[in-house]
C-alpha cells in the first residue's frame, strides 16, 4: 500500500478542483505558509570589515614601496655622485674630450640590469642573469673606488660603501615589490 502526500484545498474549493489546479499554485501556497528566511547580518560586517582592512593594508604597503622606492634611488644617485669622481680619475692622465664620461660604461649596465630586475620582480620571474650582472658591475664600480682611496680603513670603507648601499638598498626594494604583489597563481600543467 503506497502512501502519497496530498496538498490540502485552498480554501472554497472542493477536494475535486484541487485535481486541475496549477501545480505552481500549489507550490505557492505551500511557501507562503513557511515562516520567512532571516538573514544573518553578522557575516556580512565581518567581510565587510576584512575588506576594509585588506584595503587599508594594501594602501600601507603601497606607500611603504613608494617610500622605499625613493630612498633607493636617492641611495643610488648619490652614491653615483661619491663614485663618479674616483672612477674619473683613473682615465686623468689620456686627454679624450669622452673620457671622462667612461664612469657610465660601469654605472650603464647596473642601471640596465637592475630595471630588468624590477621588471622581472613585477612579473613575478626570477632574474638570475640580471642579478649577476648588478652584482658584478657593483663589485667592479667597489674595486675602482677602493683602488682610487687611501690605505686606510676609513678611506677603503669611505670607496666601497656608496656601492655597496646601491647595492642593498636595490634588493630591499625588489623585496619590498615582490612582497607587495599578490601571489601568482600558477597554471596547472596538463599532462599528455
Amino acid at each position: 500500500m503506497e502512501q502519497t502526500a496530498t496538498v490540502p484545498p485552498p480554501r472554497g474549493e472542493s477536494s475535486h478542483g484541487a485535481d486541475f489546479a496549477d501545480p505552481m499554485d500549489n507550490l505557492a501556497r505551500i511557501t507562503a505558509q513557511l515562516p520567512p528566511i532571516r538573514r544573518s547580518s553578522v557575516g556580512h560586517r565581518k567581510s565587510r570589515v576584512r575588506k576594509l582592512r585588506l584595503k587599508w593594508l594594501q594602501t600601507g604597503s603601497f606607500v611603504i614601496v613608494a617610500f622605499v622606492a625613493a630612498i633607493a634611488a636617492m641611495v643610488s644617485v648619490f652614491g653615483g655622485m661619491v663614485a663618479y669622481e674616483p672612477l674619473q680619475n683613473i682615465t686623468s692622465g689620456t686627454k679624450s674630450g669622452i673620457i671622462p664620461w667612461w664612469p657610465v660604461l660601469v654605472y650603464g649596465p647596473w642601471l640596465v640590469a637592475s630595471l630588468s630586475v624590477l621588471r622581472s620582480a613585477l612579473h613575478r620571474r626570477r632574474a638570475l642573469h640580471s642579478w649577476f650582472i648588478v652584482v658584478l658591475f657593483s663589485s667592479v664600480a667597489m674595486m675602482l673606488c677602493v683602488a682610487q682611496a687611501e690605505r686606510t680603513f676609513t678611506g677603503i670603507a669611505g670607496a666601497s660603501l656608496p656601492a655597496f648601499a646601491s647595492l642593498a638598498c636595490f634588493q630591499q626594494l625588489v623585496r619590498q615589490i615582490t612582497l607587495t604583489l599578490p601571489p601568482r597563481q600558477d597554471t596547472p600543467r596538463h599532462r599528455r
